[in-house]
């Protein structure tokens, strides 16, 4: 199998990618041109445990420019990836329909780059520090395990850069698109005298396909390793800087009707726009002794963001509890991580313990100023808004994994988390009181899961766990009362979740997964008023979210393959609520009944690529559908479904000097109309964030060792 044809590799790779992980050395698996890094269980294949885990491998010849995320994550089932065609804003992600609701940044789902937290203690994470030039694979985790990472873990994504080995090729990449896209990135990579490497920069630009959304963004990701007492330790580096991303923010449905390019109007009037600015470095040790395993990691960052939002002046001037419309936030944030593992045998049969230790703290200025000076606006005015908040947890967790027959096996943890919230108000003007407030919140949540070998190459398993969601700091910033205050009456979310599933490996690479799943959360957090751009939230009471998902790989011939996806997903609301029927509505005032369908989350997705790679050739026909979604609480609106079609072709030549390849890609090559992304529960109506029509792009890459 060639390393384009296992770009979405089935489940392989174990829970090496959880906090609670029992292992990390390579097993080969089923597949001979594949490993991965399995649980260390002597004698299990890594698909038998009890989870539901994809591995997206990015290899060398990927199409596209490489820009997010979104572009390799098309084929895994109850991932919902969406490109906003906004840089100003990040990815749209959610697992099986949690972290739907995000608005920005990644809420619900937890994300880690190469071990290091990407998400914030109190769960907003981002994606836009991670390199795909640098990946050597994507994991995504979704079901009860997912909590074994503790706060807003619906479902979990790992991105794992590749450690440097002696030989590796260096790699020169452009690409070029539509709308002058361009993105360049070099990746060094290799081993020598002691050192690994693996160092991957890019820059990338872009006008954007619709009115003002110009972006560029430059990175840098390193990682480097060598031999220190007695194990192995790693540096871990990560810059970004994205100056200006211009948000053409979304559009009402007669706007999308009437031009899907265009911003509207007070994107252009208010200049709206986000710069984002980040570096941080992490430190990780491993060592190996007999049964025993020790792991210490720690990390410290920086990040600052400046947003100017296009919130009109009266609103600002006609209440001092306004925060304005300029949003700057300047902060570190660090954490650290200790565990130990153990593999030996309980009554004869094998066991692997492991347990530890995690903390991590965030600590953020953050400063609000009015958008406008006189009759100017999309400016910085005048001081509205300074504190500083602190956010922190402490979390203690331990897992075992036991085969107490040749057929079954056990794999069960634990996790307490405390998550503490301090915010100190130093803004106390006129009728402005002192907002100052702290909460905490605490939680365990245990998990558990059995695998059964019903056949060699078939598995059947079982788990069951418990999970939570605390509120984010911008979630916590205004009460929906109306009064000053943060909103520290907030409860946590709390989930039960659920899932059975079957894996069939066939020694001839045919692959077929499903998963059926449930999960119930009580005081889920929703929108209780959206006004003038400030969003205030609530607990809303009881919701499901349950469904199916489906995976299949059949070789049709030697170079031909083809691979399908598809989930089906029911999301409802089990409480019945008030929500807003209007625009800029202050008093929730419309009841939505118990089965309403939760916005953001589409009922179906299917997926479906068919490569072809000849020789030095390669070809792909790559299908993508959505069913319909409903993009606010009271179902008024929603976006209509659709389907697309995506062509790739590439080919390479072995040079003396090293292998030339040259490649193209054509998305949505019949040239369809859809929504891209939605907007839930936009207080100004506009939901809808149209995808782009035809697209081309072509690009060059050279390896040489």
């Amino acid at each position: 199998m060639n390393p384009a044809a296992r770009r979405h590799c089935l489940p392989l790779s174990a829970l090496l990618l959880s906090p609670l992980a029992v292992g990390a050395a390579p097993l080969p698996t089923a597949l001979p041109a594949v490993q991965v890094q399995a649980a260390r269980v002597p004698g299990v294949d890594p698909f038998a445990l009890p989870a539901s885990l994809d591995t997206v491998w990015i290899d060398a010849d990927r199409t596209g420019p490489n820009a997010q995320l979104s572009e390799a994550l098309g084929g895994v089932p109850g991932l919902l990836a969406r490109d906003r065609q906004n840089f100003a804003q990040d990815t749209q992600l959610s697992i099986r329909g949690f972290g739907a609701r995000s608005t920005f940044g990644v809420r619900g789902v937890r994300v880690l780059i190469d071990g290091v937290p990407a998400t914030m203690p109190d769960g907003q994470g981002q994606l836009s520090h991670a390199s795909l030039l640098g990946a050597e694979r994507i994991e995504v985790l979704r079901g009860p395990f997912s909590a074994l990472y503790g706060n807003s873990s619906g479902g979990v994504l790992q991105v794992w850069s590749a450690q440097g080995q002696a030989g590796d090729p260096w790699r020169l990449r452009v690409n070029v698109g539509a709308d002058n896209t361009l993105s360049v990135g070099a990746q060094l990579r290799g081993a020598g005298k002691g050192i690994d490497y693996n160092v991957a920069a890019n820059h990338f630009s872009t006008d954007g396909w619709r009115d003002h959304s110009r972006a560029r963004r430059e990175s840098l990701n390193a990682r480097l390793g060598t031999e220190l007492a007695g194990g192995r330790l790693e540096l871990l580096l990560n810059a970004l800087h994205a100056p200006n991303a211009q948000d053409p923010l979304g559009l009402t449905r007669a706007q999308v009707a009437a031009d899907p390019r265009q911003a509207t109007a007070v994107a252009h009037q208010y200049n709206t726009r986000k710069s984002v600015r980040q570096q941080q470095a992490g430190l990780r040790w491993t060592r190996e002794a007999g049964a025993q395993r020790w792991q210490l990691m720690g990390y410290a960052g920086q990040r600052a963001v400046s947003q100017y939002l296009p919130i009109p002046p009266s609103a600002q001037r006609n209440s001092e509890l306004h925060a304005g419309g300029v949003i700057d936030l300047d902060g570190g944030y660090g954490g650290l991580d200790a565990r130990w593992g153990w593999n030996g045998d309980l009554w004869g049969r094998p066991l692997d313990l492991v347990m530890g230790v995690n903390a991590d703290r965030q600590r953020q200025h953050r400063t609000g100023y009015e958008n406008f000076i006189g009759s100017t606006v999309g400016v910085r005015g005048r001081l509205r808004r300074d504190q500083i908040d602190i956010v922190q947890n402490v979390d203690q967790f331990a897992q075992a994994w036991w085969q107490w027959s040749p057929r079954w096996s056990l794999l069960a943890g634990v996790r307490h988390s405390t998550v503490r919230f301090e915010s100190d108000d130093r803004y106390i003007v006129g009728r402005n009181p002192d907002d100052s407030g702290r909460r905490r919140y605490q939680a365990t949540t245990p998990v558990a899961g059995v695998s059964f070998e019903a056949r060699p190459q078939w598995r059947l398993h079982a788990a069951v766990g418990r999970g939570f969601e605390t509120p984010t700091f911008n979630e916590l910033g205004y009460r929906a009362d109306g009064e000053a205050g943060l909103a520290l009456d907030l409860a946590a979310a709390r989930s039960r979740s659920l899932e059975v599933g079957s894996k069939w490996h066939a020694q001839d690479g045919r692959q077929l997964d499903v998963s059926l799943f449930r999960a119930d959360t009580d005081d889920e957090l929703a929108v209780a008023s959206n006004t003038n751009g400030r969003s205030t939230y609530r607990n809303i009471g009881r919701t499901r979210r349950q469904g199916v998902e489906l995976q299949y790989r059949q070789p049709l011939a030697e170079q031909l393959e083809l691979q399908l996806a598809w989930t089906w997903l029911q999301a409802q609301v089990r409480s019945p609520y008030l929500a807003c029927a209007a625009s800029n509505c202050a008093v929730p005032d419309t009841v939505v009944a118990a089965g309403s369908r939760l916005p953001g989350v589409p009922r179906q997705q299917a997926y479906a690529r068919l490569q072809w790679s000849p020789g030095d050739w390669q070809w792909a026909l790559e299908a993508a559908a959505s069913s319909d979604v409903v993009v606010n609480d009271i179902a008024t609106e929603r976006a209509p479904g659709y389907a697309l079609l995506n062509l790739e072709a590439g080919r390479s030549w072995r040079l003396q000097a090293g292998e030339l390849r040259a490649f193209a890609r054509i998305d949505n090559a019949l040239d369809q109309r859809y929504i891209g992304s939605v907007i839930v529960n936009d207080g100004n109506g506009r939901f809808f964030e149209p995808g782009p029509d035809r697209r081309a792009s072509v690009g060059l890459q050279w390896s040489w060792r």
